[in-house]
This record gives C-alpha cells, sequence and structure tokens, in this order.
C-alpha cells in the first residue's frame, strides 16, 4: 500500500529526512517514532503530499507523491498533530466544507458524513460550535473529517497529545476500530499507545531508520541477548552448576526462588540457550515445568536506539 524508497527531505542545508525506505502492506498499523526533531512529521507530511521530497520516491496505491498527488490525496486521510479547523462553526458545517474542499457529490457527502460522524460518535455534537468542544472532541471533528471521503490510508500524528485519560482511552479504542478496515500510520510519543493499537513500528532518530521490527519481536530483543524465566520441579538448586555450564562469556543464570515444590530461575543468554537447557533437562532426568522469554518494553529498545542514534 505504502512504499518508500530513498526518500530524503532537505531545509537549505539542513538534511531532516536521510534517504530512509520502508513498506506498509494494506492493513497493517504502523507506529513511527523518534524523538522531537528526528524527522517523523517530515516523512508524514511528504507522504501527503504537504512537502515536496528532496529526493527518493514514496508511493500510495501505487501513485507517486509527487507526479500523482491528487489521486495519493484521494487515497489519504490526515490528521495532524493540532487538528485544524474553524471554530466558529457548526460541526455540520465544517464538515460539509471539508466535503465540498474534496469535490466529493452531494450524496458522496451525505454518506461520507454520515459513516464519519457514526465512527467518531460525533452525532449529538452536529449542530454545535466547534470551539466549545472539549479537546478530545475537536479531535474526532478532525478525524471524522479525516474519513469521511473513506480514505484507504490514514495518518495520524500525535492523536491524543493533550487529551485527558479517559479521552486517550476513547481515541486509542477508536483507532483499534478503525484498524479493521484501514492502513494506518500512527505518530505518537505515548509508547504505551504504540503497544495498545499497533503491531509494528519504525523508530526514525536523527532523520534515519534505525528499526523497523514487528512489536512483538521488538519486545523481545535486548541487543541480541534473551531473557529466560523457567521452574525445575521440586528443589534443584544444586541444579545452578550445571546449568551455569551451558552459558559462555557474560551470559548468566541466577535462583530467583527455591522450595519443596519448584525451583526457579531466571538467565540472560545469547540465542539457543533454551534448547541447551531442554536436553540438559533430559539427560538429568529433570522437570521442566514452565519456560517463558521475558519481555521488555518498548521504552527500553526506543531509548538505547534514539540514544546512540544507530541500529
Amino acid at each position: 500500500m505504502i512504499s518508500v524508497s530513498g526518500l530524503k527531505k532537505n531545509f537549505g542545508e539542513y538534511e531532516a529526512v536521510k534517504q530512509i525506505s520502508f513498506t506498509i502492506g494494506k492493513g497493517e498499523v504502523v507506529a513511527l517514532l523518534g524523538p522531537n526533531g528526528a524527522g517523523k512529521t517530515t516523512t508524514m507530511r511528504m507522504l501527503t503530499g504537504f512537502y515536496e521530497p528532496t529526493g527518493g520516491k514514496a508511493t500510495v496505491g501505487g501513485h507517486d507523491v509527487q507526479s500523482d498527488r491528487k489521486a495519493v490525496q484521494a487515497l489519504i486521510g490526515y490528521l495532524p498533530e493540532s487538528a485544524s479547523s474553524y471554530p466558529d462553526m457548526l460541526v455540520r458545517e465544517f464538515l460539509d466544507f471539508i466535503a465540498e474542499s474534496r469535490n466529493l457529490t452531494s450524496e458522496q457527502a451525505e454518506r461520507g458524513i454520515a459513516k464519519a460522524v457514526k465512527v467518531t460518535d460525533l452525532n449529538k455534537y452536529l449542530n454545535s460550535p466547534i470551539m466549545h468542544l472539549s479537546k478530545g472532541y475537536k479531535q474526532r471533528v478532525g478525524l471524522a473529517a479525516a474519513l469521511l471521503h473513506d480514505p484507504q490510508v490514514l495518518i495520524l500524528d500525535e492523536p491524543t497529545s493533550g487529551l485527558d485519560p479517559n479521552q486517550i482511552h476513547e481515541i486509542r479504542q477508536l483507532i483499534r476500530d478503525l484498524s479493521k478496515e484501514k492502513t494506518i500510520i500512527l505518530s505518537t510519543h505515548i509508547l504505551k499507545e504504540v503497544e495498545d493499537t499497533c503491531e509494528r513500528a519504525i523508530i526514525i532518530a536523527d532523520g534515519r531508520i534505525v528499526l523497523d521490527e514487528k512489536l512483538d519481536k521488538i519486545q523481545r530483543m535486548k541487543e541480541g541477548r534473551e531473557t529466560w524465566e523457567f521452574a525445575l520441579k521440586g528443589n534443584q538448586s544444586a541444579a545452578l552448576t550445571k546449568i551455569k555450564s551451558l552459558l559462555s562469556g557474560d551470559e548468566n543464570v541466577s535462583v530467583i526462588s527455591a522450595n519443596d515444590a519448584e525451583t526457579r530461575f531466571s538467565a540472560e543468554t545469547l540465542a539457543g540457550f533454551n534448547e541447551k537447557l531442554f536436553a540438559l533437562c533430559v539427560s538429568e532426568k529433570w522437570t521442566l515445568c514452565e519456560m517463558f522469554m521475558q519481555k521488555q518494553s518498548i521504552e527500553d529498545v526506543f531509548a538505547r536506539l534514539t540514544a546512540r542514534g544507530e541500529k
């Protein structure tokens, strides 16, 4: 659905985006992450046709963002961080204005507005001035405007910025609902939001992609290492010495707890430790009650990669 190859953007001598490449398939929900000034918003604006790329190529639905901009914009619904609107307008008036600006027919406008209003739960506020709405509902108005032409792709830049916890929960649920039928790119500084709504993350630092990976794999990454927790039946504290013989270098294993029922261990190892442990359990006739890989938070990965700016 989205293909980016060697995309770059300069503002004078400053390189905001430095030849990034990625693809996003139909129906994917992808987080675009990075510290302030990393190039996230610039990348989004190039995809929407708001900025002209300095170099490289980007396509949406097979249409080039430079040479076929109108076709790209017909496929995209864009919600910027500060959703622009006319505060004196009623919600309905504003949505009518957006539909007209997109050259929708009367029938298309009615159908699109009705669906967008239903999805964003704005029906009871249609005749309210936008200025009187809470920030959460102003965000909903912006999202409804992005949705009314039924785009295949949604690009959401900080959609929950400045919202209270209840509003954040509502917008996250709305994004989850929309993800069932839309391709979504989501930029956010709230990394818990990524874990709640996205299946993949692209992390940008200093204008470059430093990580592009599925969320479940990111949560298991630790500089090429794995953290395991496992339990052996009975009091097997003495087994620690034999388990340590499986390790090398700075790998380590320790006993978390031990009683007559089970002994629980934690191990930080390189890949392949689980297979070695299974073989040892078979040879020693130990009963392995449980074994699982511990997850790390995406905050840990984000901090590590963006602090040093390299993969």
